[in-house]
């Protein structure tokens, strides 16, 4: 048998910054969860639709699983460094290594020491691939708190967060003691910075995220969110980097941030990625999410991006690469 400190206390050895438990219970939100996906805000995001009810219920994921333990890795806390001239900007968490790979080598290896410890139960890691609401349990787990960007907020350190979770029949005891409900008050800064107007409170439209723009959607991309888009080329941080509780102190300073996550390049050249071969793309994302945006879509976006820089830019390079890449 094992207890909850000697879970805290493995996690906290396999470095991550945060750990919670909570009962691995269906989820409050499943209703809501089925009439956003009936409203089509999940986009082309196709296996969001499939298997609800693994989503919607961890013992539909784990048979016969009691508890959940969360985790958390920090990945950013500095201010971000000024745009280069002619470069589209990456979202934070995809500057440094894949956090799939970073959180889940840590996850097996403390799965495997709960199964020495504990042999009759199952243990069951997964990060954001596998079919859980690992922001809702997170949250359940005193982790932190959803703000009105749908986003994990701890209170003292922000949302910087990559999250994973080990799901469990061992039955533990829960760690949700006075969780924060709303962490947000009457602020609304995340939803009027929103380019897109793609939040809003407690709900994001992921059609309309840049987000899900630049990494999800395989497709064209409407015009209309072109402008919009600015000079983002994989992800965007803009509802994170007007949030309160990101703002530099002392605290959020001093909060530890993973050493894999340390940033290898906060943006890409236009031009290069312009003339990007597969093999160049495959070079350039190595050990990165990014990995996942293919080479048609990241050119995609670095027209975009190309086109609103022009905008306000004189770069003859650009602008005539941008015009063969178009015809």
């Amino acid at each position: 048998m094992i207890d909850t400190q000697q879970v805290v206390l493995l996690c906290k050895e396999h470095g991550f910054a945060l750990v919670g438990v909570t009962d691995a219970r269906k989820s409050k939100w499943s209703s809501e969860f089925q009439q956003w996906l009936e409203a089509e805000k999940h986009g082309e995001m196709q296996w969001l639709a499939n298997n609800v009810d693994l989503r919607i219920d961890p013992t539909a994921f784990v048979p016969e699983a009691t508890s959940v333990i969360c985790v958390a890795d920090r990945y950013a806390a500095d201010d971000d460094p000024p745009l280069p001239a002619r470069h589209g900007k990456i979202a934070r968490y995809a500057r440094g290594g894949d956090y799939h790979k970073v959180m889940k080598k840590r996850l097996h290896k403390v799965c495997n020491a709960l199964r020495d410890l504990d042999g009759n139960s199952l243990y069951r890691g997964c990060v954001d691939t596998a079919p859980l609401f690992e922001r809702e349990f997170a949250a359940a787990a005193g982790l932190g708190a959803i703000g009105k960007n749908t986003l994990l907020i701890d209170q003292s350190v922000g949302s910087w967060l990559m999250l994973g979770a080990i799901v469990t029949t061992a039955s533990l005891e829960s760690t949700s003691h006075n969780v924060a409900v709303d962490p947000c008050g009457t602020c609304t800064r995340c939803i009027d910075a929103c380019p897109t107007d793609a939040i809003t409170p407690w709900s994001v439209d992921a059609s309309a995220c840049i987000s899900y723009l630049t990494i999800e959607h395989r497709s064209e991309i409407d015009p209309k969110y072109h402008k919009a888009m600015g000079q983002w080329i994989f992800g965007c941080d803009i509802c994170q980097e007007v949030c309160p509780h990101n703002q530099l102190t002392e605290k959020t300073i001093s909060a530890e941030v993973h050493s894999d996550y340390e940033s290898k390049g906060s943006s890409l050249d236009l031009l290069e990625v312009l003339h990007w071969t597969e093999e160049d793309r495959r070079k350039a994302f190595q050990g990165s999410a990014m990995k996942r945006a293919k080479l048609d879509m990241m050119q995609r976006n670095a027209a975009i991006a190309a086109s609103n820089y022009l905008s306000h830019n004189d770069d003859e390079a650009l602008r005539q690469k941008i015009t063969s890449w178009k015809s």
